[in-house]
């Protein structure tokens, strides 16, 4: 048997597109569409991988229409709010990817999963990559002038633990804090776009986005563990071990019950009591997705591990669906 598993492994990598990331669907857009020039950069941004964007946009998407049942209306420019929030969750992704792989590009090199990626593969350079960097944050810095000032001084003050987060599982066990620190930044920023200034629920509903990325990023860790011993890399996967199913339990608890503070908090004032009990199915519908995560996990599996973590993307939406039926009743 692992001689046949060698043997189809062999098979798929040479069935793969010319410069095509290990972890990357395969026969996604980019590899099969995007001229050949642009492929290595799309890839250097992730977007052949586009769940990362999904991860990044469903806090922002959560904080809009939070902050939309807590003041009981929605507005013309909520729109544009949720779109710009998709595009710069694009972009910086992007931009947040490309230094990551900057930063880390010897790591990269060392590890099985992470050695195809564009700058350690040798498709693009480090300096061109810095160069590909700073237009997608210019881009994303465009479209965030269009929200609200309170809003852009959050964006701009994203930054910070986007710049620190690479650097995390160098000196600490915990660098998914740093990734969940960074990633449920839309939450704050959202709500402060439509209502013009921080809330109380928004904070709550970051921490239980925060809660959500531990889950899921430690799910993603069990991937590289192996090779994260051999060379010095921390992280939640390693610290937990065998102790792994426990600690998504508690990381499911902490956020299905922080989501559940942040609407009872935004919406016992402005919500009906049908609304209220809709969007609370929310983080019930989205644990029950989680529990069924716990149930398939392997941290054996690197095919399941994957495929799990991929999944969220159904989770984060499954409280967005709940939110939005919430509005309308």
């Amino acid at each position: 048997m692992p001689e046949l598993n060698d043997k189809h492994a062999a098979d798929q990598a040479a069935a793969a597109p010319k410069g095509q990331v290990a972890d990357a669907v395969r026969g996604n857009w980019v590899d099969r569409y995007a001229p050949a020039a642009t492929r290595p950069y799309l890839r250097l941004s992730r977007a052949d991988r586009p769940i990362g964007t999904w991860l990044l946009l469903l806090p922002c998407w959560w904080g809009l229409l939070l902050a939309m049942l807590h003041d009981g209306q929605a507005r013309w420019e909520d729109a544009w709010i949720a779109l710009g929030c998709a595009l710069g969750a694009w972009l910086m992704r992007g931009a947040g990817c490309t230094w990551n792989d900057i930063t880390d590009r010897e790591i990269d090199a060392r590890v099985e999963r992470t050695r195809s990626r564009p700058i350690p593969s040798g498709q693009v350079s480090a300096k061109a990559a810095a160069l590909y960097m700073g237009a997608q944050a210019l881009i994303s810095f465009a479209i965030l002038l269009s929200f609200n000032g309170a809003a852009i001084a959050l964006g701009v003050l994203s930054l910070l633990p986007v710049a620190i987060y690479p650097f995390a599982k160098r000196f600490t066990w915990w660098p998914q804090v740093f990734l969940g620190i960074a990633f449920n930044w839309g939450a704050l920023l959202a709500w402060t776009a439509h209502t013009g200034s921080l809330g109380l629920p928004a904070v709550i509903l970051y921490l239980a986005g925060m809660a959500w990325t531990l889950f899921y990023d430690t799910i993603y860790a069990h991937q590289d563990t192996e090779d994260d011993a051999l060379i010095g890399v921390k992280s939640t996967a390693r610290l937990f071990g065998g102790q792994t199913p426990r600690w998504l339990a508690r990381f499911l608890v902490l956020t299905v019950a922080l989501m559940g503070l942040a609407i009872l908090l935004a919406g016992m004032a402005s919500l009906s009591p049908l609304a209220l009990i809709i969007a609370l199915g929310g983080p019930w519908a989205m644990g029950w997705h989680m529990v069924w995560q716990m149930r398939k996990f392997d941290a054996d599996n690197s095919a399941v591990l994957l495929m799990l973590f991929r999944t969220n993307r159904d989770a984060g939406l499954i409280a967005v669906l709940f939110f939005a039926a919430a509005l309308v009743v």
